[in-house]
């Protein structure tokens, strides 16, 4: 699809914002000027975004932030698509641009960071004996996709990492820690929370996960399943050297990586894994109890319409 018309932008970059709301404003106004639809997230600590846009208006808009001492040295993944794969437009200013929940104890990545590892150097690293690889995503994440032997934080909210690690933490004395997350956000402020918690040993993906997709000499080996994004794609793959499949269909347990939402949405809307008959059979609902639910829904708004 190299010649698709629209492209996806997925990037971040840790600056210091004086005044988040109106850099808020001017953004949300660039992103307007430009149709671009998606998720950008602006604080004081920087700035996190994923966006689509034709590719004209993908390029005037990376060379907006090039162009702005600010941001001079972001860094962009770029896929290429048919169309935009977000409904809207969303700019918010936030306290965080990711969410670690340290309160007065939160830092800056431009401070304190894992060492960061190119995808050769990953793929590397992880054959050593005395690695530890933690996924820095949540649960619903991981269950798409993840490293090779990697461990899975049963986690639903990043926020929930530093306790987990607290937890966990005779785990990982004296082990080289490798951490990675989607485009490599995360995973910059997790690596510095094990540095500054003491760990001697911390690594990161960097560009995360759909960069070492991409990386033409790794091409995502070693890598389980597809990637979790957060747009209507859900999921894109990453490996062309030995894929797998690690989802399974919640009904009938076959490999399946058809994420879909739970119909019983009053009631339910858990994401789940279905294949197209089960969720034909079950209404693409994740239970018989949700759709008995559903049903009854259903039946309820017809007699109200009646």
């Amino acid at each position: 699809m190299t010649d698709a018309p629209y492209q996806v932008l997925l990037y971040y970059f840790y600056c210091d914002i004086q005044d988040p709301e109106h850099y808020r404003d001017e953004h949300r106004a660039l992103c307007e000027s430009l149709e671009l639809l998606g998720r950008i997230i602006v604080g004081k600590e920087g700035i996190n975004g994923t966006v689509s846009g034709t590719k004209e208006n993908c390029a005037k808009y990376m060379d907006a932030l090039r162009n702005d001492p600010l941001t001079a040295e972001v860094e962009f993944k770029i896929d290429p698509e048919q169309g935009h794969v977000f409904p809207k437009l969303s700019v918010k200013a936030r306290e965080e641009i990711v969410t670690l929940g340290l309160g007065e104890d939160d830092f800056s990545p431009t401070e304190t960071t894992g060492k960061y590892l190119s995808p050769k150097e990953w793929l590397d690293a992880m054959q050593d004996p005395n690695s530890v690889i933690i996924d820095a995503r949540n649960d619903y994440e991981w269950e798409l996709g993840k490293f090779k032997d990697a461990i899975l934080p049963p986690v639903d909210s990043f926020r929930d990492l530093p306790q987990w690690i607290r937890d966990n933490r005779e785990k990982f004395e004296g082990k080289r820690i490798l951490t990675y997350c989607t485009g490599g956000i995360r995973c910059e402020k997790f690596s510095g929370h094990l540095v500054r918690e003491g760990f001697d040993d911390v690594s990161q993906l960097h560009g995360g996960i759909v960069t070492y997709g991409k990386d033409p000499e790794v091409k995502g080996e070693d890598y389980e399943g597809q990637c979790y994004v957060f747009d209507e794609r859900i999921a894109v793959p990453v490996n062309s050297v030995n894929p797998s499949i690690i989802a399974h269909c919640i009904h009938c347990n076959e490999p399946c990586e058809r994420y879909i939402n739970c119909k019983s949405k009053h009631e339910c809307n858990a994401q789940h894994f279905s294949c197209e008959p089960c969720a034909e059979k079950f209404s693409n609902c994740c239970s018989t109890e949700c759709q008995e639910v559903f049903f009854k829904l259903e039946a309820t708004q017809s007699e109200q319409a009646n």
